[in-house]
Parts: structure tokens; sequence; C-alpha cells
């Protein structure tokens, strides 16, 4: 559902440019309460993660493909806020360097593949959660709903943005019916890979999943008549300091061969936005990518003649490029954090 330019006019885009502006904003400030020592490592493996994932395009119709948007697995793993930014790094190294949505609609792309899914996801889910019962089940099943209801709900912004500042003129119920139609089938693939991602890493650490906080209960002893927290054992950091390097480094090997190799199988298709642009014909105004000439245009390296190592040479250099602007934006958050920490106790203790 990558927007291109010429879809959507200046005026709306510089509006939307400026609610992503001041939601990367907010989010950079709650990311700073979501993320922990244990936590931020993974933020960056998820965004690259998102990126592999991206590149699998997968048949929904006749014609027509989806792929993940990843703002409702991003949520659940790392937290909303999180999510928002792991999204948002993914769009913009696609914008940059492979040309995929255009750079004058990062702002839509932004606001309508990182802000909507992410918000609207985390909502469903912890309204599931609160109602279902506490067990790794309830999460993987809020996870299929949620992911599911937030590509038509992206969908639906799209068509928003398009009512207000499409460039062509189509009938907005004909924009609506295919849009959302397509994007309920895309959903339900998009459900999939995020049910089996989340219940995946639930089933290993599931204190390392934001959305499973709920999974978590203290040991409590009863000392003197009082009940208080039982301390944790001490080999137990040990261990988990390994188990996360061994999951984080599933995970990225998990993305290279994602990336690098199963892509080159996924469905040459074009995406829900691609069929219904060309169909209803909104893609008329459409304009040259600003990075159509980088060497990693269209997700294949430039110069490489062969198709299969072309695209796998351009998916594993993307991984790497997203885990890296990821985990160093993850790793200045997390650094912020533990500097307010710091102020925080040195002002308790005065």
């Amino acid at each position: 559902m990558h927007v291109p330019d010429g879809f959507i006019n200046a005026p709306t885009s510089a509006v939307t440019a400026v609610v992503a502006a001041g939601a990367i904003a907010v989010s950079l400030r709650g990311a700073r309460r979501e993320l922990d020592d244990r936590t931020a490592p993974l933020a960056g493996l998820v965004a690259a993660f998102i990126f592999a994932v991206q590149m699998l395009n997968f048949p929904v119709a006749a014609g027509t493909s989806g792929h993940l948007l990843g703002g409702a697995l991003a949520a659940i793993l790392v937290g909303p806020c999180t999510g928002v930014l792991c999204v948002s790094v993914v769009l913009l190294m696609q914008g940059i360097l492979f040309a995929d949505g255009g750079l004058t609609a990062l702002g839509v792309n932004i606001t309508d593949m990182a802000i909507v899914t992410t918000v609207v996801s985390y909502a469903v889910f912890r309204g599931l959660v609160k109602v279902l019962p506490r067990s790794r089940r309830s999460i993987t099943a809020a996870s299929f709903v949620a992911a599911a209801l937030s590509v038509p709900a992206a969908a639906v912004a799209f068509t928003f943005l398009y009512w207000i500042g499409g460039t062509t003129d189509v009938a907005i119920g004909k924009v609506a019916t295919a849009m959302i139609g397509v994007h309920v089938l895309i959903g339900i693939g998009e459900a999939v890979i995020t049910a089996l991602t989340v219940g995946a890493v639930v089933a290993v650490r599931p204190d390392l999943v934001h959305g499973a906080r709920d999974l978590r209960q203290k040991l409590r002893l009863r000392v003197h008549g009082e009940l208080v927290d039982a301390p944790a054992p001490e080999a137990a950091p040990v261990a988990a300091r390994t188990s996360r390097r061994t999951l984080w480094v599933t995970g990225l090997v998990t993305s290279l061969v994602l990336a690098g190799f199963v892509s080159f199988y996924a469905s040459s298709n074009p995406d829900g936005l691609e069929k219904v642009a060309a169909d209803k014909g909104i893609d008329k105004k459409t304009g040259q990518h600003a990075s159509a000439d980088s060497p990693l245009a269209d997700y294949g390296v430039k110069d490489v003649s062969d198709a299969r190592l072309s695209g796998g040479l351009a998916g594993v250099i993307g991984v790497g490029v997203t885990v890296v602007a990821g985990s160093t934006v993850f790793w200045a958050v997390r650094r912020r954090r533990a500097g307010d920490d710091v102020s925080a106790t040195a002002t308790g203790s005065v």
C-alpha cells in the first residue's frame, strides 16, 4: 500500500507530513517508556523483520497480491509508540533506497501505514486481551483479529485522504469499494503472519512481548504476615541475556533468508493499491520517483544482471541497513531514558 508521488496533491501531502512528524515526536517520547535494556535491541530487529516480510507479496485474488503492513506486529511486540517508529524507519528506508513509496508522499505513507495500522490494531488488541482469558493462546488470537482489522482500516484512511486530495477525478465510492474489498483479503494474510510471529515469540520469551505484559505475574511470598515480591533468582539475568541473544540472532538470520532468498518466489502481481489505482485510473498523474536512479531501486542491485542474485542482494542490504538504522534510533531512545532515570534519581536524593 505504498502510495507513490502524484496520487495525493501537495497541500494534503504537506498536512499528512505535519501529522506524521507530530506522531513521530510523540512516539519518541512514548518509546522511552516502552523500551528498556531487554526490549530495545528487539525493536531494531522488528523493523528489519517487517522490511523482509514486506518483500514477500502473496496472491489474494486474480491478478492482485498483498504484503505485510506490520503495524499490528510491531505494536504488539514492542509497544504502540515504538511500533510507529519501527514502521516509519522501514518506510523511510524503502522510499530513499528502493524507490518504493513516494518521497513527497512519505507523510501519507507514515500516516496510513504506520500510525493508522498501529493505533487501530493496538486498540483492538488491548480490548480483546481484557475480555479473553489470560493465556498465550489469547494473545495469539487477539493478534490475529487486530492485524486483520488494521489493513482495511488503512484502506479506509487512504480512501479518506484520496477524497480530500486525490489528483484524479474518480468517484470516491468506487475507490472505497475496491480498496476496502481487496484489503479485507490482504488483512487475512496480515493476520496469519502476525499471529504466527507473535505466537512464536510468546512461546519462548513472553516477557519480551509488550502485548503479553498481562501474562507476567510476580511471585509473591508471605513474610511476617505481609505479601512481598519475591527476589528474582541470581542466575536468571545471565540466562535471559543468552536467550535474548539467541532470539535476536535467530530473528536476524530469518529476516536475511526471507529477504535474500524467499523473496524471489513472491508474487509478481501488483499489490492491492496498485491494482485499484490501475483499474480505477487514479494513477494517471503518478510522478517519477526522486530515487528512481538509486542503485537499489525496485529492489534490485544495479548492474547485476542475474535477477535472483540482484533481488537477493538488495534484500540482504535492505535488512542490514534497516536493522542498523532502527537499532541506532532505539539505542538513542534508550540512552535518553537512562539519562532521565539518572536525573530523576539525583533530583529525588537532593
